[in-house]
């Protein structure tokens, strides 16, 4: 019988194994994986949730997998100064893009559109590979991310 996972520790501790997964995949309710090991097993939570870099899904026969966040092509946002990236924050928000808002930078998924806005209000954007661990949103850790698609 395949393990269960009902319970989340906010730091795996000891892991049994590691689950790699970007922040697509790492956005779950209930769905069978596989960790990086070979070990399957159920995620079954009450809600679905982002889950964090470094957090530890502990099966019910004890084991815990750690989760470890996939590097993805992100834009680097910095702005001239605090006030320009709270701005720019601002736009990226208003256009309900997932974020990872650090002191000096915001990190977002890769959109040439996006890119050449933010350049064009001043910002300085850099294409990186990273772990991306955005923002849960007003509603809690849950989140919704709208894609720009465009050619």
């Amino acid at each position: 019988m395949i393990p269960v996972c009902t319970a989340i520790h906010p730091h795996a501790h000891d892991p049994a194994d590691t689950i790699t997964l970007d922040e697509t995949a790492r956005h779950r309710r209930r769905v069978k994986l596989v960790s990086d090991g070979g070990i399957e097993f159920l995620l079954d939570l009450p809600q679905a949730r982002l889950l964090r870099h470094g957090e530890g899904l502990v099966l019910e026969d004890g084991r815990v997998i750690e989760v470890c966040a996939k590097p993805e092509k992100l834009m680097d946002v910095r702005g001239r100064d605090g006030q320009h990236l709270l701005a720019l924050a601002w736009q990226i928000g208003n256009r309900h893009l997932a974020a990872q808002i650090e002191e000096d930078r915001i990190l977002i998924r890769h959109d040439h559109v996006i890119r050449d806005m933010l350049i064009g209000l001043g910002a300085t954007v850099s294409d990186i590979e990273a772990p991306f661990d955005p923002e849960g949103g007003a509603y809690g850790d849950t989140h919704h991310t709208h894609h720009h698609h465009h050619d």
